[in-house]
């Protein structure tokens, strides 16, 4: 399929691995020019050294930046704007769950859910704004979970915070519309990742294969596919509402949870 944003410039938050590598991964493969930041210098050399091997010939620019840290993420636009020209896709996967109890969540964890899920796509968001104005058909798309429509009692403030982004990115779709730049969302359900496979390898069942011993956490959890996400299951979510192939789409949110959704 022809997605349509050969030689344009995506940006992702949080590539280094994950969603947000499977994405990059994508998007060059569409011929696009990418450039991606991450906190852990390490990972991110990595996932860099990776991907010119697959893509040799690509544009991409690395850049180390916490995204709560505004003055970092402007410089990582500036350079983004620099090495491959203005960004006409911005593509916010930073993030991490908090998983606690009421009980068990401190003001400090409130705090900082409520600073990551907001303020990962507000410092990102403003950095690049002036960029994504010029493009007259930019898009920005953001990560987000089911928590925000289908709460969770041991990821509480996480929930919450899911449910303010969620907020936050629909007004920011009416907001910027006129602009030329368009807002959309996924909603993750339970996504196959690092976590998962150190959880796997310490299983009580060694003798037990990776596929049923992820189709039984499926069944337990009530995933009516019987399984676990995939990164790129998510990614080609996102590489679609980014893409001009969504350009009617606005303020929307695309659950990617196999029906583990329970709402309306």
């Amino acid at each position: 399929m022809n997605y349509q944003i050969e030689g344009r410039v995506a940006v992702v938050t949080g590539g280094s691995s994950g969603i947000g590598f499977a994405t990059l991964r994508l998007l060059l493969a569409e011929g696009a020019k990418v450039a991606f930041c991450g906190r852990d210098r390490e990972r991110l050399s990595a996932a860099l050294e990776r991907l010119r091997g697959e893509f040799p010939d690509a544009d991409i620019v690395a850049h180390g930046c916490d995204v709560l840290n505004a003055q970092e993420v402007q410089q990582f636009a500036e350079r983004v704007e620099q090495q491959l020209g203005a960004a006409e896709m911005l593509i916010n996967n930073a993030g991490q769950g908090y998983v606690a109890s009421f009980e068990q969540t401190p003001e400090s964890a409130w705090l900082h859910e409520a600073q990551l899920k907001l303020f990962g796509v507000l410092n990102p968001l403003n950095a690049f704004l002036p960029q994504l104005r010029r493009s007259g058909r930019a898009s920005v798309t953001c990560v987000n979970s089911l928590l925000a429509l289908q709460p969770e009692e041991h990821m509480i403030a996480t929930s919450a915070a899911r449910a303010a982004l969620l907020n936050m990115t629909l007004n920011l779709s009416k907001s910027l519309v006129e602009q030329g730049i368009r807002v959309n969302s996924i909603l993750l359900g339970m996504v196959e990742s690092g976590q998962w496979r150190r959880r796997f390898e310490q299983r009580d069942d060694q003798s037990q294969d990776w596929e049923s011993w992820i189709a039984a956490i499926a069944r337990k959890r009530g995933i009516p596919m019987g399984r676990l996400g995939k990164p790129e299951e998510a990614a080609q979510a996102l590489l679609f509402l980014a893409s001009p192939l969504a350009s009617f789409t606005t303020g929307a949110t695309l659950d990617v949870s196999g029906g583990f959704n329970r709402h309306l």
